[in-house]
This record gives C-alpha cells, structure tokens and sequence, in this order.
C-alpha cells in the first residue's frame, strides 16, 4: 500500500547526483516537495516524463514546490542522466539499502527490482497533499500535477 493523501511522509536522507546528502524534512522546511519516483534514468518513458517537467519547471516553482526525482539508480547514472538531459532539480539515488525509499512510499517492485510510477506532494508540515501511482509503462500527465499544485 502506498502512501496516501493526508498521511505523515516518510523522512528520508538519499545521496543526490553530485553526492550531497539530502533530507526531505530539510527541503521541505520552507518550500513544499514533490517526489517523482521513476523506475529507470535514460529510459524511453522515464526520460519523457522528467523532460516534460524541466521544460514546465516553472509550474512548480510558481506554486512554491521543489521537484525531486527518485530512482534505484547508482548516484553516477543520475549524474550522467541529469547532464545530458539538463535537469536542473535534484535526483536521488535510493540505491543501497536498494529501494529503501520506494519500499516506504510503496513504490517498490520486488519482482523489478525498481521503484514504480508514484508521485508525493508534500506540504511545509511534512503531510501528503496528493499522490498518484502508475505502472512502470504508463506515464503521469502534467495536467495531474498542475491540478494538485493549484490545490495546495
């Protein structure tokens, strides 16, 4: 079962992809957080998805919401994922303990070995305003996260 609108969110602290260590309760201090999980960097579907939101970024930054995206990936991978497609937010490596993170946000595949589709709106306050979870193939639309952003 994955985490649920009005649930506390699960504290985390995940190297990003210049190594940095960073903490969720620390992001979402003074701004609120939106946790993209993607299964895999450099796929078809996966890098879509995170283009659509560089190219919207100011979507999220209007409604005062730092992106965050999360995969299993090694912390290299997501640095070479992030230069050569531009990312501009951070990507946390939730590698070891493998797919700690997802597992606490019930994204976890144990038969993939990888986190699933599920996205985390989290307010100043630590709660989950809004959520959504989709298969490994299927894409969420932006539209989703105008709508919850709009919300807040």
């Amino acid at each position: 079962m994955s985490v649920q609108s009005g649930d506390q969110a699960p504290d985390f602290e995940l190297k990003d992809q210049h190594g940095q260590k960073v903490r969720l309760s620390d992001l979402r201090s003074d701004q609120n957080v939106v946790l993209v999980f993607y299964p895999f960097a450099f796929s078809g579907t996966c890098t879509g998805e995170l283009c659509e939101i560089r190219d919207n970024l100011e979507l999220f930054s209007s409604g005062k919401v730092q992106v965050v995206g999360i995969s299993c990936d090694p912390m290299y991978t997501l640095r070479a994922f992030a230069e050569v497609e531009g990312y501009d937010f951070p990507l946390l490596s939730d590698f070891w303990p493998h797919g700690d993170v997802a597992r606490r946000y019930g994204v976890f595949s144990e038969q993939a070995g990888r986190a699933d589709r599920g996205s985390f709106l989290i307010d100043t306050d630590g709660v989950v305003r809004w959520s959504v979870v989709h298969a490994a193939t299927e894409p969420r639309p932006l539209a989703a996260y105008r709508e919850a952003i709009a919300a807040l």
